[in-house]
């Protein structure tokens, strides 16, 4: 192929990592529906003043990642870097507001930042998320937190993710905080990187979040400390509620989210393995004022987005994979027989909800066992004259290789309770 037609920075998602993908995705919907959120899918591309309005012109997302462009009109755009800001223009657009006063959204899709590629970070990558709108009180952050742990927990990464939380408090406690966060900067400027410098003039609490000078700011003045009466009683409602739902976390006093519409709780779920560049697959917060901001009326709101490329290389560390059963048929090629009883099986499994692949009549049993290996199954359900009339069935796992007849009538629930 050409050089200039081959992707950089972007790539194609195949087979066994698209199938969990899909797992992933799936479990989060059930999750989301379970409490009471509902699907929305904005737009691909906004105008570019949303996300400078929303994001925040001095964010590293807005002066170097985003993807804009103009189109035929002169009008200037730009490939959603994030999924927040389109859901609260898409929440103030429709009137959302009006039609309940508490509204819960979720969406999935891709995102798009110019940033340099390396491993776990794609210039086009895919997010779950999920916004709430409508509930200031603490129980609405603790449930993005528990739901977002809940979804990582069916995934199979309970005991593979940590919850860090802390709180950026509002625009008074952020004020006073600055000034004193500033003041401790300065004296150590020499020591800092050149895009923390620039950080310093615009947002010194950006400097927290440089992946190159965090572990020299372990001294710094930490916010904890500036919080008015009514965010510290919020953060404290938090933990206590963290507390009572029996979910592990752990304060971070240097935590701040790359995003400047963050205010009170902001949140990372790390991984305990080495991804890449970064560790965190999910990540968010509270945004009370954002809603305001972009024109609409006075709203509380927090939600979250989990990286699903990290997170499908977290499942991949782990052994994930989506099970699949291959259905092989011993005897003669052409046996219409036990074709017959081949398609009934498959048949069946597939009801259950377990990916089958087969049968192939026409091949011999070793083609066949040759195929399904190549295909990655996990077991391959062997059925032959002699198994058709015992109404049996050879189960081999084709990672063990070992294999045991069973009764068709239990291969379902033996299947399942693999």
């Amino acid at each position: 192929m050409e050089e200039e037609l081959q992707s950089r920075g972007r790539r194609d998602i195949l087979f066994e990592q698209a199938e969990l993908y899909r797992k992933l995705e799936n479990i989060s919907v059930e999750v989301l529906s379970k409490y009471n959120y509902q699907e929305i899918r904005p737009p691909t591309f906004e105008d570019e003043k949303l996300f400078k309005r929303t994001i925040g012109e001095t964010t590293d997302i807005v002066e170097k990642q985003m993807y804009t462009f103009t189109d035929k009109k002169g009008r200037r755009l730009a490939l959603r870097p994030e999924g927040t800001a389109g859901v609260v223009r898409a929440y103030i657009e429709n009137s959302l507001g009006k039609i309940t006063s508490v509204t819960k959204l979720f969406y999935l899709g891709q995102m798009f930042r110019y940033e340099r590629p390396q491993k776990g970070r794609y210039r086009e990558f895919y997010q779950i998320g999920a916004e709430y709108f409508g509930n200031a009180h603490p129980v609405a952050d603790v449930e993005i937190l528990l739901l977002n742990m809940e979804i990582f927990e069916k995934a199979g990464l309970k005991d593979k993710v940590e919850l860090y939380i802390n709180s950026l408090g509002c625009k008074d406690c952020r004020q006073k905080y600055r000034a004193e966060l500033l003041k401790s900067i300065n004296s150590r400027s020499k020591d800092l990187c050149k895009d923390c410098h620039n950080r310093m003039e615009k947002n010194p609490l950006r400097v927290l979040d440089c992946k190159h000078d965090r572990d020299k700011f372990k001294d710094l003045p930490a916010i904890e400390n500036y919080l008015c009466d009514g965010c510290k009683e919020h953060f404290d409602g938090v933990q206590s509620l963290l507390d009572s739902g029996d979910c592990k976390y752990k304060v971070d006093r240097y935590l701040v989210r790359g995003l400047d519409y963050y205010t009170r709780t902001v949140f990372e779920i790390k991984s305990t393995e080495k991804l890449g560049a970064q560790d965190a697959v999910s990540a968010g917060g509270r945004y009370d004022t954002l809603v305001e901001q972009l024109g609409g009326e006075s709203v509380p709101a927090c939600g979250f987005a989990i990286g699903v490329d990290r997170t499908i290389e977290l499942m991949e560390k782990t052994g994930q994979k989506v099970k699949k059963v291959f259905i092989a048929i011993a005897g003669l090629t052409g046996n219409l027989g036990l074709a017959g009883q081949a398609i009934k099986i498959a048949r069946l499994l597939r009801k259950n909800d377990i990916f089958t692949e087969g049968p192939y009549p026409d091949k011999s049993l070793k083609a066949q066992m040759r195929l399904s290996n190549s295909l990655n199954s996990s077991w391959t359900v062997i059925i032959g004259e002699e198994e058709m009339n015992k109404n049996t069935v050879i189960l081999k796992d084709m990672t063990g290789q070992s294999q045991e007849e069973i009764p068709l009538d239990n291969l379902v629930a033996d299947l399942l309770g693999r």
